[in-house]
C-alpha cells in the first residue's frame, strides 16, 4: 500500500476514538452516553420535511427506484440547484454546464481535488480544518502546508501566514467556509486575502460550503462569486448539514465549464450517480426552503445557550459560535484535550470530538455538536453535565 493508506487505522485492529471510524460511537449510545460528534442534523431523531417524505415514498412506487440516474446527475434537481446557488450564493451558472450532483459532499470534495494534485505538489490548508481536507490531500499524493488560524485573531485568514505559505510547488489552497470545527465564517477582509493570493499565484481554490447555511453575525461570502474567482474556484456543497438530509447522500459541486468538463468525462468511472430516489426527494428541498427557518432557530438558541454554559465552567472557553450548529472548546488550561475527552464520555456521558483530529491548532481544543437530537433539552442537560464534569475536574 502507498504510505497515505498506510497510515490510516480503521479500528480493526486498535481502538480508534474518531466518531466516524468503527462502531465504537454507535456502542457508547446503546451505553447512554450522549452522542455529540457527528455533525448530523438532529441525529438520531426524525427530522425529514414531510413534502421531502412523502415524494420518497411516491417515488419508491414509480419507475425510476432501480434505476440509474446519469452521472452528472438529474437534470431537474440540477435546475433548482442553480435557482438556489443564484439566490443565496449570488452566481449565475447553467445547471447543465456548472453542477456536478454527487453522492455527498465527502466524495465531492474528494473529486475535487483528483484533477489537480499529484505526488509533491502542495496544497495549502488553514487549520483547524474539516480533517478530510488533509487525509484527501495526501491520499493524492500531495503535501499538505498548514497555516494556522489563531483565537485570538477570530480563526480569520492571516495574509502573511499564507504568503509565507506559498512556494513554487504550491498548486491549490483548500478551505472550509464557515470552518468546521471553529464555525468562523471568514469575512470580506479574509476574503479579499484569498482571492489575492489565489489570483496572484494561479491557485485553485477547492472550498468546502457544507455549513454555509446558518451563518448568524457575519456574513456568509462565497469567494467563487468574487471577480476572478469562478474559474479558479470547485465550490462543494452539501443537503446533509443546512437541509438534515444527510443519510440521502446527496452533494453537488459547482464549477466553471473549463473544470466540468472534465469532471463529467470522468464522473461514471469514480463517483457513479447519487440515490435514484434521493434525489428525486431533494427536488422537493429545494422547491421549498421554508423548513431551514425551525432548523436555524434551534441552532441559533443552541449556540446562545452553550456559550453561556461552557463559559461559565472555569479555566474553560468557547467563542460565540458564527454558523452551523457546532462550538469550539477551549480546555487548553485543564490539560491534553485527549484525557480531557475521555473523561467526559466517563463521567459527564457526552461524546465530543478530540481537537486533535482537526489539524495543527486543535489540540486543548473539543469539538462539540450542539445540533443532535430534535429535543433541545437533551442538549441542555448534556451540556450541563459537562459543566459538572469539568469544574469537578479541577477540584
Amino acid at each position: 500500500m502507498i504510505d497515505a493508506f498506510n497510515e490510516i487505522d480503521g479500528g480493526l485492529f486498535s481502538t480508534v476514538e474518531k466518531a466516524d471510524v468503527g462502531n465504537a460511537y454507535q456502542e457508547m449510545g446503546r451505553r447512554g452516553v450522549s452522542l455529540m460528534g457527528w455533525a448530523d442534523p438532529f441525529f438520531p431523531d426524525k427530522c425529514i420535511p414531510q413534502s421531502v417524505l412523502e415524494m420518497g415514498m411516491k417515488e419508491w412506487n414509480g419507475e425510476m427506484p432501480t434505476h440509474y440516474t446519469a452521472p452528472v446527475g438529474n437534470e431537474e434537481l440540477k435546475r433548482e440547484i442553480a435557482k438556489k446557488v443564484r439566490a443565496v450564493n449570488g452566481m449565475e451558472v447553467d445547471p447543465n454546464r456548472n453542477i456536478l450532483i454527487t453522492p455527498g459532499s465527502d466524495s465531492g470534495l474528494f473529486y475535487s481535488m483528483m484533477p489537480f494534485l499529484g505526488p509533491g505538489d502542495e496544497v495549502i490548508i488553514p487549520a483547524p480544518c474539516y480533517p478530510n481536507n488533509i487525509l484527501n490531500a495526501k491520499l493524492l499524493g500531495a503535501v499538505p502546508v498548514f497555516v494556522e488560524l489563531k483565537e485570538k485573531e477570530g480563526y480569520q485568514l492571516n495574509k502573511k501566514d499564507l504568503l509565507k505559505a506559498v512556494s513554487e510547488k504550491t498548486k491549490m489552497i483548500i478551505l472550509t467556509h464557515p470552518n468546521n470545527p471553529t464555525t468562523t465564517v471568514f469575512n470580506k477582509k479574509s476574503m479579499e486575502i484569498l482571492r489575492e493570493i489565489v489570483v496572484q499565484y494561479n491557485l485553485i481554490l477547492i472550498c468546502d460550503q457544507a455549513f454555509e447555511d446558518y451563518t448568524y453575525e457575519n456574513k456568509m461570502i462565497t469567494p467563487a462569486s468574487m471577480e476572478g474567482m469562478f474559474e479558479r474556484t470547485i465550490t462543494v456543497c452539501s443537503t446533509s448539514k443546512g437541509m438534515g438530509l444527510s443519510g440521502f447522500r446527496v452533494g453537488y459541486m459547482v464549477a466553471s465549464d473549463l473544470f466540468m468538463d472534465k469532471y463529467y468525462g470522468a464522473a461514471v468511472s469514480v463517483l457513479g450517480a447519487a440515490n435514484t430516489v434521493a434525489q428525486l426527494s431533494v427536488i422537493e428541498a429545494f422547491k421549498d426552503m421554508s423548513f431551514m427557518k425551525t432548523f436555524k432557530e434551534a441552532f441559533d438558541y443552541r449556540r446562545k445557550l452553550a456559550y453561556q454554559i461552557i463559559n461559565s465552567i472555569p479555566n474553560v472557553t468557547m467563542l460565540l459560535p458564527e454558523s452551523g450548529f457546532l462550538g469550539w472548546i477551549n480546555v487548553s488550561k485543564l490539560g491534553n484535550s485527549n484525557d480531557i475527552q475521555q473523561y467526559l464520555v466517563e463521567q459527564a456521558k457526552v461524546f465530543v470530538n478530540n481537537g486533535i483530529n482537526y489539524g495543527p491548532g486543535g489540540e486543548g481544543y473539543l469539538r462539540i455538536v450542539l445540533g443532535t437530537y430534535k429535543d433541545s433539552q437533551k442538549v441542555e442537560d448534556a451540556l450541563y453535565r459537562i459543566n459538572e464534569a469539568l469544574t469537578a475536574y479541577q477540584s
